[in-house]
């Protein structure tokens, strides 16, 4: 099975142009995953029962390097909306720690997380800024013509291709990047491409039934094997039950949680809205690891955000405004403020067409007394890094077709 994930960030800027407390390097896990999930809340209640993905590692890592530029009321608004302040020396050390297992390429595993600076070729940056820029979460600096827009398009585009493994970035809206008031563009693409630590066998895959959000039935290509998994069964305050199952990639670094609803009958938004940096770190101690016979759908999901109102839902609303904007700390030169804030992300799920004999999943289905992961109606997954906690990407499948 090759699943490959990759998002694009892009927040525009046009021309109109402290130190904190110690905090413990749990708390810094907490907090990350609470963006993570407030992130996909407000995107979700906005695409209400849609296919969607997001990769909160990538939209964070371009708030963070803002913070270095930020003063005033738009740091302060930047920091309420990640829950801490890069300024701190044990959040950088943290967050270090993070980026550098999101930067790894081993064991048939690529993560890749890279930001840039596209900066017109009038603007001074401030050195501290461009210092930090430089050794932030696998950052450069790049000089464009915003008075070319097609050139600076073609740039920018031709970089996020680069580190999206020459991924399809066609639909990339760049509206601002493009305009004469442009002066900066900063962007950030994370990458995922891996094989799970026991595949899928495209011998075991049938056209099965799943139940969308809609409550109607389709037919859908459907993964199957038997595997030693981590995996345990939940209640939400409300009594709805729920089952959440761990894919491990090779290495086990990264791994797929899948939150699954027990019956068919709960809406998936009922578990989502359970969904806390508490509950997901309850459920990464309490699985077990058990055998089960798993059916996963193949799924292919593409998803293009405009953030500005999901960032003003979270707080961040002087960064947009031409007048009270402060983002001085990236140049003194004129005032800066954000025109766009822009994301795109996709995930594919299949099998990595290794062909092996094996019994059907309707047989197995009949012989096994093993437990049944199934599923066959909607479910939310998140790619989730072991040691630190951080959530990647998260989404949700209510129509794998």
């Amino acid at each position: 099975m090759l699943p490959i994930f990759f998002s694009t960030f892009i927040l525009s800027a046009c021309c109109c142009l402290t130190k904190g407390n110690c905090i413990s390097y749990d708390e810094l896990k907490e907090l990350k995953t609470e963006f993570a999930i407030n992130l996909y809340r407000h995107v979700s209640e906005a695409e209400n029962r849609t296919n969607l993905v997001i990769s909160p590692a990538s939209v964070a890592a371009s708030l963070e390097l803002l913070q270095f530029g930020a003063q005033g009321n738009t740091f302060t608004e930047l920091q309420d909306a990640l829950g801490y302040n890069i300024h701190d020396q044990s959040v950088q050390d943290f967050l270090h720690a993070v980026y550098e297992g999101a930067t790894d390429s081993s064991q048939g595993t690529v993560v890749q997380l890279a930001c840039s600076f596209f900066m017109d070729a009038g603007v001074q940056l401030s050195p501290r800024f461009a210092a930090r820029a430089a050794r932030w979460a696998n950052s450069s600096l790049q000089q464009t013509n915003f008075t070319d827009p097609n050139r600076t398009a073609a740039q920018i585009q031709e970089w996020i291709a680069s580190n999206l493994g020459g991924g399809d970035v066609r639909g990339i809206p760049l509206e601002s990047a493009g305009s004469p008031l442009s002066q900066v563009t900063l962007v950030s693409t994370m990458y995922f491409k891996s094989t799970w630590q026991k595949k899928f066998s495209f011998m075991d895959t049938q056209m099965l039934p799943f139940t969308t959000a809609e409550g109607s039935t389709l037919k859908v290509p459907t993964m199957h094997h038997t595997a030693d998994v981590n995996y345990g069964q939940f209640q939400t305050a409300a009594l709805e039950a729920f089952n959440v199952l761990e894919l491990p990639y090779l290495g086990e670094k990264l791994s797929m949680v899948l939150v699954l609803p027990s019956h068919k009958r709960t809406p998936l938004s009922q578990i989502e809205s359970h969904l806390s940096a508490k509950t997901i770190n309850l459920w990464a101690n309490s699985l077990k690891r058990t055998k089960m016979d798993i059916f996963l759908p193949r799924f292919s999901i593409q998803s293009l955000f405009d953030l500005k109102t999901v960032f003003s839902a979270l707080g961040i609303r002087d960064a947009f405004d031409p007048i009270t904007a402060n983002f001085k700390g990236i140049s003194e030169q004129g005032s800066l403020y954000l025109s766009e804030a822009i994301h795109k992300a996709e995930i594919k799920v299949t099998e990595d067409g290794t062909k092996a004999s094996g019994t059907t999943a309707i047989v197995l289905l009949k012989r096994s007394r093993t437990p049944i992961f199934k599923a066959d109606r909607p479910f939310t997954f998140f790619l989730r890094q072991a040691n630190t906690g951080s959530v990647l990407f998260i989404g949700r499948v209510t129509n794998p077709s």
